[in-house]
């Protein structure tokens, strides 16, 4: 298999009030999910969003990850689409990794996560049992700048009362905004 340097990307920034973010969108490895949150980003429908939740895992710290996006805000959000495994594309929840929030595969629209650390157990695992971790999540790109801001949006106080259900105690007291997502030229 071909390095990942050697597959078709775009470069994206998302500047955010914590500071900018450089990503690297797998095109190429994940065409479908990349169309998608480059069709947000075209249409800026993500200027103005905010990071508003930051998970945390109890191992290896810092771990988690923070989660950005429309948030089925009817004048952004856009039809889902369907689902990429990882199994399928090779793009793997590496630190780093942009990865489509969804609840069931192919439900994903204009949320999306990046990890603090390598989470395998968000990959597509084809021989499990459970449906769920058969899917996995579907990643998408890659920080290759910026992952002291992911750092920092991620060790932002929490309100313990915001959020419903299990995501309850996981919103930022105070979301970061998303003042402008645009595509890098090769001369940026």
């Amino acid at each position: 298999m071909a390095k990942e340097d050697e597959f078709a990307t775009d470069r994206v920034v998302l500047e955010t009030t914590a500071g900018d973010i450089t990503v690297e969108i797998e095109t190429e490895r994940a065409p479908i999910t990349a169309a998608n949150f480059l069709r947000y980003l075209d249409e800026d429908r993500f200027d103005g969003i905010v990071f508003y939740r930051a998970m945390a895992l109890d191992w290896e710290q810092p771990n988690g990850l923070i989660q950005a996006g429309v948030q089925y805000d009817p004048d952004r959000v856009l039809d889902p689409i369907p689902h990429e495994r990882t199994s399928d594309t090779g793009v793997l929840h590496t630190e780093g990794a942009l990865s489509m929030a969804r609840n069931a595969p192919g439900t994903a629209t204009g949320d999306f996560s990046i990890l603090l650390r390598a989470q395998p157990s968000m990959d597509a695992d084809p021989q499990s049992s459970d449906p769920e971790e058969r899917e996995g999540y579907a990643a998408f790109g890659r920080v290759i700048d910026g992952m002291d801001v992911v750092r920092a949006i991620h060790a932002m106080p929490i309100d313990p009362d915001k959020g419903e259900g299990w995501m309850k105690g996981e919103m930022l007291a105070d979301p970061v905004t998303i003042v402008d997502a645009r595509r890098l030229t090769p001369e940026d």
